[in-house]
């Protein structure tokens, strides 16, 4: 007979594992060490296209860990956030360089958007989710880290399904763009484009080429007191400098990733534009990291530096 207690353990704990579908456990033993138990690694696709910066990536997308991303992207299995947080933790870390892990200044993550369509069919963004959780992590671990959500959907763009990496590449040219009020943001430290998952590199390459051009855009102005919005085609556009940095709000978002958005915000207030440390110096470096990368982008032989 079922007693009260198991009435209510039911109401807090999943169903089963996010991974491999054993009962009772937001992620069994065996599949927490799957994604995140091994040392991240720098992930080359192949082709590899111009522009991607260096990538980090905790985990190869197969078995458990393509469960649980899916788990969490497409079926709302929220309470792997924090372990797909902590992976992407560690792909951040990994990937940071020795002058930017001494940098005073906090490391910014910048979430890959998805397209507002698939936002609101799944009732969240899963990358800005789990960047959210991956700064908390970083910060917990004494490295200063914080979310500015500036990368914004220019157009509509396909469905990648089905397309292989040339058209993916196509499909995505200029459909991204740095929120004319955050450009200035991206200033206040390290820039660390962070998503779920990278396949063939595209989102990761078009991102990048989004920042850089919004940076150019702002070192083009030669003044501190603005920021830059750069829409592609057009020229750099600048404006009167804004304190807050610019969140999508996504619907149906939980209490508490509404406040960890609200207290990101507040840090950009007092400190976002520029940073307290000063502006983002000119040669500071683009990199990313994700919490899975296809198994084949994982070879040694393309992974030498």
């Amino acid at each position: 007979m079922r007693g009260w207690w198991q009435d209510l353990t039911d109401l807090v704990l999943p169903a089963e594992c996010g991974g491999c579908g054993r009962p009772r456990t937001v992620l069994c033993p065996e599949c927490r060490t799957a994604l995140s138990g091994a040392v991240p690694r720098r992930v080359r696709p192949v082709p590899e296209p111009p522009g991607l910066p260096t990538v980090h990536a905790a985990a190869r997308y197969a078995d458990e860990v393509r469960a649980v991303l899916l788990a969490h992207k497409e079926r709302g299995a929220l309470a792997l956030t924090a372990p797909l947080g902590m992976a992407l933790a560690g792909a951040v870390r990994a990937g940071l360089t020795s002058d930017q892990a001494s940098d005073s200044r906090p490391v910014l993550l910048v979430p890959v958007p998805s397209a507002r369509g698939a936002v609101r069919a799944r009732g969240h963004d899963p990358a800005r989710r789990i960047a959210l959780a991956a700064a908390g992590e970083l910060r917990r671990g004494g490295v200063p880290a914080r979310v500015v959500a500036v990368l914004r959907q220019r157009r509509a763009v396909a469905d990648q399904a089905g397309l292989n990496s040339r058209q993916r590449l196509d499909n995505l040219a200029g459909a991204l763009a740095v929120a004319s009020a955050g450009a200035g943001l991206l200033t206040a430290g390290p820039v660390v484009l962070v998503d779920d998952l990278m396949t063939t590199g595209a989102s990761l390459t078009e991102a990048a080429r989004a920042v850089r051009a919004a940076a150019a855009a702002v070192a083009a102005c030669g003044r501190t007191d603005v920021t830059a919005g750069y829409s592609g085609a057009e020229g750099p556009e600048t404006y009167t400098r804004r304190t807050t940095a610019v969140y999508a709000a996504a619907p149906r978002e939980r209490t508490e990733e509404r406040r960890t958005g609200s207290m990101d915000e507040a840090v950009d207030r007092r400190h976002g534009v520029p940073g307290m440390a000063g502006p983002r110096r000119a040669g500071d470096k683009v990199c990313a990291a994700v919490v899975a990368a296809s198994p084949d982008s994982f070879e040694i032989n393309r992974n030498w530096l």
